[in-house]
């Protein structure tokens, strides 16, 4: 008889919503690891802004994924699918339970069902479009982008430059939004059952959260942590300090915003990414929605106990 595919968990929501803590849980108490599914935790030295495990926490379960490359080196998602299933076979082949965790919804269609080759890069379009970004802005081309693809933009943050351009490119060179090409993937993840759970909170509460987290980073050296990459990389800014959070930090830093301004500005742009990531997911994935960790964890529970084996998968998904 032929082996059964062994289990991969896989918890997904917005910012804030508790999908660390719910795949902490997770792992100790069914012998799992956790793999990142995060864009900025990829990153060394991004610790604080990216809400990263603490040293205690990866002491007490191993986590994947964490410190990959330094700030100013390129890292793209087809980079993470790679070491992503490198990791999880790992994990799997030693008997332990594979946790994807994180916010990045591109990161995990890349894991999961493989990135599509696309057209090769055009350096005069994208010339053009970064000459268009340096006198409008990167909103502005987001907002572009949302005209012609609005999933796509709903999954990249407004400004992320590098897959901004990327998508208006395959657009104009295809006649497609890049989400059309999405059928199109390379390799989809093999060799596993997957149970996708999603974390929906109340919104209000969310906010709370969110609010919490954006003090406790400041609380916890936020503006230390971006003095030392700014001081590293020679003063410029590398591309991962302009997400949301680092961006303001530095903006703190450079005397352009007082620090409550930047806490107000991060809370409301968390916000709002907040909801793009929620339309993101419930667009691009399979997800068992629950409101509070503790549903979801219930349900992760009970779709493990229900498994042919303790750890291994059924063809069945929930």
């Amino acid at each position: 008889m032929a082996a059964l595919a062994p289990a991969l968990v896989a918890i997904v929501g917005p910012t804030a919503s508790g999908k660390s803590a719910l795949a902490l849980r997770l792992a100790r108490e069914r012998g799992g690891e956790i793999v990142s599914c995060d864009s900025l935790q990829v990153y060394r030295g991004l610790d604080i802004g990216s809400a990263k495990a603490s040293l205690d926490e990866r002491a007490d379960v191993p986590h994947h994924l964490l410190d990959v490359v330094a700030p100013d080196e390129a890292f793209s998602a087809a980079d993470y699918a790679r070491l992503a299933r490198a990791a999880l076979a790992d994990v799997a082949a030693r008997g332990r339970l594979p946790i994807v965790a994180g916010g990045s919804g591109l990161y995990l269609r890349a894991l999961l069902d493989g990135l599509f080759e696309g057209p090769s890069r055009d350096d005069a379009l994208r010339l053009r479009l970064e000459r268009l970004a340096r006198r409008f802005s990167d909103r502005r081309l987001h907002r572009l982008l949302a005209r012609v693809d609005p999933a796509a933009a709903a999954g990249i943050n407004a400004n992320d430059r590098v897959r901004i351009v990327r998508a208006l490119e395959v657009y104009w060179l295809t006649g497609r939004p890049i989400t059309a090409h999405h059928g199109t993937a390379s390799r989809p993840l093999e060799g596993f059952q997957v149970f996708l759970v999603g974390l929906s909170p109340d919104r209000a509460e969310l906010r709370v959260a969110v609010e919490n987290r954006t003090r406790q980073m400041f609380a916890s050296g936020l503006l230390e942590e971006v003095q030392a990459v700014l001081a590293a990389s020679g003063g410029v800014a590398p591309r991962p300090l302009g997400a949301i959070g680092y961006r303001q930090a530095v903006c703190v830093l450079r005397g352009e915003l007082a620090a409550p301004e930047a806490e107000r500005a991060i809370i409301s742009e968390t916000m709002r990414f907040a909801k793009r990531q929620m339309t993101w997911f419930r667009h691009q994935a399979r997800v068992a929605w629950f409101e509070t960790p503790a549903e979801a964890h219930a349900a992760v529970l009970d779709w493990l106990d229900r498994l042919p084996d303790p750890g291994l998968g059924s063809t069945r998904l929930p």
